[in-house]
């Protein structure tokens, strides 16, 4: 029987990437993220290019109804989850904290904390019940440093760093694997959202060096979902050659 991975954020980056990875290697795939639209373009990429069954999901993770709405109805065939990517995240914004966007604050926070919180604490009894289970969240190396404008998205990534631990200290009984990967910079919609559209302002971030790209992350998910049921991936940082912490790098003239 095929496993099933839940991967929220799905619509493009390290999301997009990573249902493409697991959908190569055979899993069935419950896509989730707030475009429709792109949603039903990767369903219908992953149908058309692999053995792969694909149940995409519209809706936001913010938003703790629709969570419970979305995935505590599943259809029979696709409850029993073996895999969650807890993926989507955001930055928004790099100001000093005096001069910072509570709206920007409140995104990056009910995203990339309370999110990734509904999806586990819907998702999880399942693995509980069942004694099995992996959860991969996706953080940054922003969780384990801090970096000038930075601080609240840093602030969310710190607290996936301290939930990922806790995870493993609370399913340690039930046989879940938990696995943190923080990624340096990579080279997706990241810097797009934070910049608020300004693509030239996004582009500038990755001028002088060689970023990674969303494929290599999903490659460090497959290998962390691939090793033996007594292994476990706990914590990975995953940085381009080029860049040694999170504000520190070796750029070309």
């Amino acid at each position: 029987m095929k496993k099933i991975a839940l991967i929220t954020g799905a619509t493009s980056g390290l999301g997009r990437a990573i249902a493409l990875r697991l959908s190569k290697e055979g899993y069935n795939l419950i896509i989730t993220g707030r475009r429709k639209d792109r949603l039903e373009e990767l369903d219908k990429e992953i149908s058309v290019n692999y053995d792969s069954n694909v149940l995409p999901l519209c809706f936001d993770v913010r938003k703790y109804d629709e969570v419970e709405k979305a995935l505590g109805s599943l259809p029979v065939e696709w409850k029993n989850i073996d895999i969650l990517v807890n993926n989507a995240g955001l930055a928004v914004g790099l100001d000093p904290i005096h001069q910072g966007v509570v709206d920007d604050w409140e995104r990056m926070i009910d995203t990339n904390v309370k999110g990734l919180l509904y999806v586990t604490r819907v998702v999880s009894p399942g693995m509980v019940e069942r004694k099995s289970g992996h959860i991969i969240n996706i953080a940054s190396i922003a969780g384990k440093g801090v970096y000038p404008n930075g601080g609240v998205y840093c602030a969310t990534k710190h607290a996936v760093d301290a939930l990922s631990q806790g995870m493993r200290m609370d399913f340690l009984p039930y046989n879940i694997k938990v696995t943190q990967i923080c990624p340096g910079a990579v080279e997706t919609e990241f810097s797009l959202v934070r910049f608020k559209g300004n693509q030239d302002r996004a582009d500038q971030v990755y001028v002088g060096f060689e970023n990674l790209v969303a494929d290599d992350i999903a490659e460090a998910v497959f290998f962390a979902v691939s090793q033996p049921a007594h292994v476990d991936i706990q914590d990975m940082v995953v940085m381009p050659t080029a860049q040694a912490t999170g504000s520190m790098f070796h750029k070309e003239e």
